[in-house]
C-alpha cells in the first residue's frame, strides 16, 4: 500500500454510531480510497527524459549536418577563387571536381534524411440522425430490451449521468432489439457505414482517385472479420493489386495514433505514395448485456465513429496539405501485469463477451501518460522551459522538481475523450486551461467516446471554429488497452477554413 500511496485519494465517511460492542456509543468512521492518476509532479523517472533526448540526437543528426556540409564547402570555394587565380586550368579543374563532390554528397545527404509527413486531408463521419440516442431513451430502450437485470440498468443510468456524454450521441438501434442475437453481418454493416462513409467524405474533399492510394491500414478495437476491414475497404473502392495493406486489431483506442506511426513508416519505404489510414469504433460488437458491472462500463462511453485520413511525404503535396507531423511519440506498459489487465476482452459467468475495465485503469493511464509526457518534452518544449527542469533537479533535489509547462510548447491540445472524469484528472495534472479542453468536452458530449477516431473529430471541431491559424501545433493523446498512451504533434501549415463535410457543421452550438 506504501508504494502507491501517492495516487490514492482518501476520503473519512462518518458512519454514525456504534450502537454496541466495546465502542458502543462512539462515532464510527470509515476510509474510502479512491484511485485517480499519479501527481505528476511528485516525481520524474529520468530515464523517460533521457528517451526523449535519445529521439531527439538521432533525428537532429541531419539538421546538424547541413550547416557543417555547407560550411566546409563554402570554406573551399573561398580558397579556390580568392586565394588562386580563377582562370588557373588546375584551379578550374579542381572546382569542377569539388562542385561533383558536393553534388553527390548532397544527393546521398537528401536521400538519407526523413521525407516529412503530410497530412493532406482528414474526414470524420456523422452517422444518421435515426441513431441518435439521449440518455433518458439509453435507458428506456435497455429496459425494454429485456437483457438487463434492474440492477445493471440502475448502474448504467447512474454512470452516464456523470459520464460528460450529452444526448446526441450515435447507436446502432439493433443491440437494444428484444431477443436479437447479435451476428458478424450486423457488425459487418455498422462497419461497412461508418468505414465507406468516412473515406467517401474524403475522397470528395481531396479529390484524388482510389487508384492513387498505394498504403492502406484499418484499425479497430473488436470487430475483426476475415476477410479483414482493409479486404473490405479494397473490395469496395477497387483499390490497386499492389496495394500494401494492414489492419490492425486488439490495440484499443490508441490505435489511430500506431496507425498513423506505421503509416510514416511506410512512406519512407515507398516515397511519394499516398497513405489511406481509417480508425472505426463499432459498438455492435462492443456491446455487453449482461450483468458485471465492470463489462457494463463501456456501454456507458463507447460510441459509434470513424475517421479517414490521408498522408503524403511528397515534397509537392506540401502547398496543398493542411499539417505536418513534426513528432510522434509511442509508450507502452504492457510489461507491468497491472497495466495488461487494465481492460481486456472476456465472457462472463453466463458465457457473454465484453470489455472488462479495471478500477486501475485510471491509475496505470496515469502512468502510460506520465512517461509519454515526459519523452516527449525534450522534442517540444522551449530551451527556457527545459533549463529550468534541469536546474530543478541538479539544485534542489530535497523539493518537487520543475514541470514544465506544455501549454508553451502547444496551440491546441486534442485528449482522447474518455469519459469527464478522466479529462478532469488530466486538466488538472498538466494545469490546462477550459480553453485547451474545450475539444476534448465537447467531442465527448456531442460524439461520446469514438475511440481512435475521437481525437480526429476534436481536431475538427478546431477546423470548424476557425481555430486553427497556419503555425499552430496541435498535441493528440490517445490511450488506449494494453496499456499505452501515444502522442502526435502536428503543425498546421495554413489557416484552415471549415468545410461543407465537418462533422460539427449544422450542430446546435
Amino acid at each position: 500500500m506504501a508504494r502507491n500511496a501517492e495516487y490514492l485519494s482518501p476520503e473519512i465517511v462518518n458512519q454514525g454510531v456504534e450502537d454496541s460492542g466495546p465502542y458502543a456509543g462512539s462515532p464510527s468512521f470509515r476510509v474510502k480510497v479512491r484511485r485517480g492518476l499519479p501527481d505528476f509532479l511528485n516525481s520524474v523517472n529520468l530515464k523517460y527524459v533521457k528517451l526523449g533526448y535519445g529521439y531527439l540526437l538521432s533525428h537532429g543528426i541531419y539538421f546538424v549536418a547541413a550547416p557543417v556540409l555547407l560550411a566546409t564547402f563554402g570554406t573551399q570555394i573561398w580558397k579556390l577563387t580568392w586565394t588562386n587565380s580563377f582562370l588557373d586550368f588546375n584551379n578550374f579543374l579542381n572546382l569542377i571536381a569539388l562542385l561533383v563532390f558536393f553534388c553527390s554528397v548532397l544527393y546521398v545527404y537528401l536521400d538519407l534524411t526523413p521525407r516529412a509527413t503530410y497530412l493532406v486531408d482528414f474526414a470524420c463521419y456523422r452517422p444518421p440522425n435515426e441513431l441518435k440516442i439521449s440518455k433518458e431513451e439509453f435507458t428506456d430502450l435497455a429496459k425494454r430490451s429485456g437483457k438487463f437485470s434492474d440492477a445493471a440498468i440502475e448502474f448504467q443510468q447512474r454512470v452516464l449521468k456523470n459520464s460528460g456524454l450529452g444526448d446526441e450521441t450515435y447507436l446502432p438501434r439493433i443491440i437494444f432489439q428484444p431477443d436479437h442475437k447479435i451476428t458478424l453481418r450486423d457488425g459487418r454493416e455498422e462497419a461497412s457505414m461508418l468505414m465507406f462513409g468516412a473515406v467517401d467524405n474524403l475522397l470528395a474533399a481531396t479529390r484524388i482517385s482510389p487508384k492513387d492510394i498505394k498504403i492502406l491500414i484499418v484499425n479497430c478495437g473488436v470487430l475483426n472479420p476475415t476477410p479483414s476491414l482493409s479486404a473490405m475497404i479494397i473490395n469496395h473502392y477497387k483499390l490497386r493489386h499492389k496495394i500494401q495493406s494492414f489492419n490492425l486489431g486488439g490495440m484499443g483506442c490508441a490505435a489511430g495514433v500506431t496507425a498513423i506511426d506505421l503509416a510514416k513508416d511506410l512512406l519512407s519505404a515507398y516515397p511519394g505514395s499516398y497513405a489511406l489510414v481509417v480508425s472505426i469504433e463499432a459498438m455492435t460488437f462492443t456491446w455487453y448485456a449482461g450483468r458485471e458491472l465492470d463489462m457494463l462500463l463501456p456501454n456507458c462511453f463507447f460510441r459509434m465513429g470513424s475517421a479517414a485520413i490521408l498522408l503524403s511525404n511528397h515534397p509537392t503535396d506540401r502547398w496543398r496539405a493542411k499539417y505536418e507531423l513534426k513528432q510522434l511519440v509511442r509508450t507502452h506498459k504492457a510489461m507491468d501485469s497491472r497495466s495488461f489487465k487494465s481492460i481486456h476482452l472476456k465472457e462472463d459467468a453466463e458465457g457473454k463477451k465484453g470489455l472488462s475495465v479495471s478500477k486501475d485503469v485510471i491509475e496505470v493511464g496515469g502512468h502510460a501518460l506520465k512517461a509519454n509526457i515526459t519523452t516527449l518534452g525534450p522534442l517540444v518544449l522551449p530551451v527556457s522551459e527545459q533549463f529550468h527542469f534541469f536546474t530543478s533537479l541538479l539544485f534542489k533535489k530535497k523539493s518537487k522538481p520543475y514541470i514544465p509547462d506544455y501549454k508553451r510548447a502547444f496551440e491546441h491540445v486534442c485528449i482522447l475523450a474518455t469519459s469527464k472524469k478522466v479529462l478532469d484528472e488530466i486538466q488538472k495534472n498538466l494545469d490546462l486551461t477550459n480553453e485547451y479542453m474545450e475539444a476534448s468536452r465537447r467531442t465527448l458530449e456531442r460524439f461520446g467516446n469514438t475511440s481512435s477516431s475521437s481525437v480526429w473529430y476534436e481536431l475538427a471541431y478546431l477546423e470548424a471554429n476557425k481555430k486553427i491559424k497556419r503555425g499552430d501545433r496541435i498535441w493528440q493523446i490517445a490511450l488506449g488497452s494494453g496499456f499505452k498512451c501515444n502522442s502526435a504533434v502536428w503543425k498546421a501549415l495554413r489557416n484552415v477554413k471549415q468545410q461543407n463535410r465537418n462533422p460539427w457543421n449544422d450542430a446546435e452550438d
